[in-house]
């Protein structure tokens, strides 16, 4: 096995894929800033060596990608990268070794959709900040690979979701007052007629796929899609979370002006950027390739990140008790 390198250990996809690695029996140096802890211990991290390390700080002053190098890994693991600058520092300090390199890219390459599902293949459409970022490091780390440096594979995740922290809910955002609404039979006001499409994913299903990247030489090279089994749309979803509650949502289809009104414009402004992008990407080469398959369906992975939710206060249900016993991990 090798010693790998995970950059941005502790987040939502470290918390799984860490535990993983040790499992297979590699050697894992779990580089964080060092605030805090995974979202959820287990005995595997007895055997991780931690780094701690700023990396806005020590990419501004020229030093993160030496420093990652000279930790000696056979595989980089790349959780946290959002410039191109930030990926050619580091890129530039690994290439005298040339150890493999998986950076966590997202869905959000692309923009509005033209053909679904979307596919690895189809023209970067991105735009924002986040995406167009995300799309420079993905066209920079392949022309590394095809010109024999650095070998790297991308991997683009849905909406991480999971136990730990607040979920895109069915209204596009992060208010927690829709999963109240949802639960306790309230109108949930949506735009478009609720068919935004959202495109979760568990982060242990996140944490498969980046497992399996490290041993697919085929993947080398390639761009995968990771995201659970089928995309739904906003009224799909609260459906589904309805009915863990034992009742059909009651929604109130309404323009974007009236939507903006009654969720606020900051959680409007998230919705819309989510369904004006209305991603359903193809899972099919990450398949076929890596030997993925998430374990998770969308509303599975929402299940288990609300049922942590309202565990640790941070929803109210209104006492409502999930219905039936569906299993959160379930395709």
């Amino acid at each position: 096995m090798s010693r790998v390198v995970v950059i941005g250990a502790t987040g939502h996809v470290g918390t799984y894929l860490v535990p993983r690695l040790v499992d297979r029996g590699h050697e894992v140096i779990a580089v964080s800033r060092g605030t805090r802890g995974p979202y959820h211990t287990s005995p595997q991290w007895d055997a991780v060596t931690m780094v701690t390390a700023d990396r806005e700080a020590e990419d501004a002053a020229g030093t993160f990608g030496d420093r990652i190098a000279a930790l000696r890994p056979e595989t980089v693991v790349d959780m946290i990268c959002f410039t191109e600058a930030s990926a050619r520092q580091l890129v530039e300090a690994l290439r005298p070794s040339r150890p493999l390199l998986v950076h966590c890219g997202t869905i959000w390459v692309h923009g509005p959709a033209l053909r679904v599902p979307v596919t690895e293949d189809e023209p970067r459409t991105a735009y924002g900040p986040y995406g167009t970022g995300k799309a420079e490091i993905e066209a920079f780390l392949h022309q590394e690979t095809r010109e024999g440096g650095v070998p790297a594979v991308v991997l683009h995740p849905g909406h991480i979701s999971g136990p730990g922290w607040p979920a895109i809910t069915p209204a596009g955002n992060l208010d927690p007052a829709t999963w109240t609404t949802l639960a306790t039979g309230q109108p949930l006001a949506l735009p478009d007629r609720g068919l935004g499409v959202l495109n979760h994913v568990h982060a242990d299903d996140v944490a498969q796929a980046f497992e399996l990247a490290l041993s697919q030489p085929a993947a080398v090279g390639g761009s995968f899609h990771v995201t659970a089994e089928q995309a739904m749309t906003q009224r799909g979803l609260a459906v589904g979370v309805a009915r863990w509650f034992g009742r059909e949502p009651v929604l109130d289809f309404v323009g974007w002006d009236e939507f903006t009104r009654r969720a606020g414009a900051e959680h409007a402004e998230v919705t819309r950027e989510h369904t004006t992008r209305s991603i359903a990407a193809s899972i099919a080469r990450a398949r076929a390739v890596l030997g993925y398959e998430p374990r998770y369906s969308s509303l599975g992975a929402l299940r288990e990140a609300l049922s942590w939710l309202v565990a640790n206060d941070q929803a109210d249900v209104g006492g409502r008790q999930f219905a039936g016993a569906e299993p959160a991990a379930t395709r």
